[in-house]
Parts: C-alpha cells; sequence; structure tokens
C-alpha cells in the first residue's frame, strides 16, 4: 500500500471530535475537488512519495505510537488494494477505527465509524477542464453511499461553502433509504477559524431546523490551516 505518513493527531471534525488518534494517510485519488485541503495525498504515482507498506508494517508503526483509536484517510482510501487486510489487521488488536472516504467504492473493510463526505456540485474544479471531467466521472456513486449507509455506524459529512449548497444536499439525500438526521452533518468550507465562524451562523441554525448537526472544523482552531504531522 502507498502510504504517506502515519502520525498521531486529534480527529478534528464528525461525531468523535477531540478524540487522540493515530492517521493513516493512503497515497492517490481519482477526484479533484476544488477545496481539497490535502491536494499533495491525491497523486500515488510518485515513487518518491511516501512508501510501499504492507498492512503488517503500518500495524507495526500504528502501534508503536500507543493509541487506540485509528483514522484512515487519504487521498481516497477506498481506492486502496489492502484496505481490508489493514482494518483485518488492525482489529486483531483491538484498534478503534474511522475511515475517512468520499463513498465512490464499496470494500468489505472492517471499521467501527465510515465516515462518508459525498462531493456535490460545489466540489468541481472551475480552472481546469481535464481536471472537471475526471472529477465528474468519479465524483458520486449512489449505489456504494447506499450500502455503506446500511451497512456500517456511519457520518454524512458535507462541505457546506454558499446557502445554494443546502438545496443540493436535500436533494442528495432524497434519493437514500435509512437516512438518520443526526448522522448527517453539515461543516463549512473554510481555512481559517474566523471565515468558519462567520459561515456557522447560517449553517448551524439550519441544521437546528432540520436535526442535522453542526461540524466545525476544530483542527482550523486548534492548528491553523497547515498540516499536521
Amino acid at each position: 500500500m502507498r502510504v504517506l505518513e502515519i502520525y498521531q493527531s486529534k480527529q478534528g471534525e464528525g461525531l468523535w471530535t477531540g478524540r487522540f488518534s493515530v492517521f493513516i494517510r493512503l497515497l492517490g485519488c481519482p477526484l479533484r475537488c476544488r477545496y481539497c485541503d490535502t491536494v499533495y495525498a491525491r497523486d500515488d504515482s510518485d515513487e518518491e512519495m511516501g512508501a510501499d507498506l504492507s498492512p503488517d508494517e503500518i500495524v507495526g508503526r500504528v502501534m508503536l505510537l500507543d493509541m487506540h483509536h485509528v483514522v484512515i484517510t487519504g487521498g481516497e482510501p477506498m481506492v486502496a488494494e489492502g484496505i481490508v487486510e489493514l482494518t483485518q489487521s488492525l482489529k486483531e488488536f483491538d484498534y478503534q477505527i474511522t475511515i475517512e472516504t468520499s463513498g465512490i467504492r464499496y470494500q468489505p473493510v472492517l471499521c467501527d465509524l465510515i465516515s462518508i463526505s459525498p462531493k456535490l456540485k460545489n466540489a468541481s474544479p472551475t480552472d481546469n477542464e481535464p481536471a472537471l471531467q475526471q472529477h465528474n466521472k468519479n465524483r458520486s456513486n449512489f449505489d456504494t453511499v447506499q450500502q455503506l449507509i446500511l451497512r456500517y455506524n456511519y457520518q454524512l459529512k458535507f462541505v457546506v461553502d454558499t446557502p445554494d449548497d443546502l438545496q443540493d444536499i436535500g436533494e442528495y439525500l432524497s434519493q437514500f433509504h435509512g437516512v438518520v438526521p443526526e448522522r448527517v452533518l453539515l461543516m463549512p468550507q473554510a481555512v481559517d477559524a474566523a471565515s468558519m465562524a462567520k459561515k456557522g451562523e447560517w449553517i448551524q441554525p439550519y441544521c437546528d431546523a432540520n436535526g442535522y448537526r453542526y461540524c466545525p472544523r476544530m483542527q482550523l482552531v486548534w492548528y491553523g490551516n497547515k498540516r499536521r504531522t
């Protein structure tokens, strides 16, 4: 597996915000989101980026950090060969696992929380036509998201940039069965705590009115807009 980095930090988003965790960042993602904050983890073709590690080697490095909670992220970890074996190996040592995914591919992983971040129209790149075509080809897989919702403990995280996005979220959710409103998390698109708080002024009341959860990106508050390693 192509692994970019393994490090410890606090989970900054979602239902388990604040948990100290080991983060395993895998390389490679077929999406080209306009607001991606891990562009450096997209391309797995550069042999100088990261390292090829087996699932057992990854678990060995995780064990050195001595934490119970593991977050597998990317890139897009659900496109990685070996992701199922990695989760099996982690579960042999009773790790609690979160997987961050855009919901574009299903693999029968073992995890305690599947964190699904579907990409709305607001994620589409605006300045690169080849990237736009690649992104739109891969960004939606409703059957996969439905499987994940029905088979796993889940959260659905949506990035919200403008009020128009709220209608897109409603239309998107209407296509699924079994979605629990309190498992829907709306997260402001922002690169600093001040602009995040400003958008929260209209996102949070919308969440309260619809039974959703407001989801600030607490890493912006704790660490600022910088890579955490």
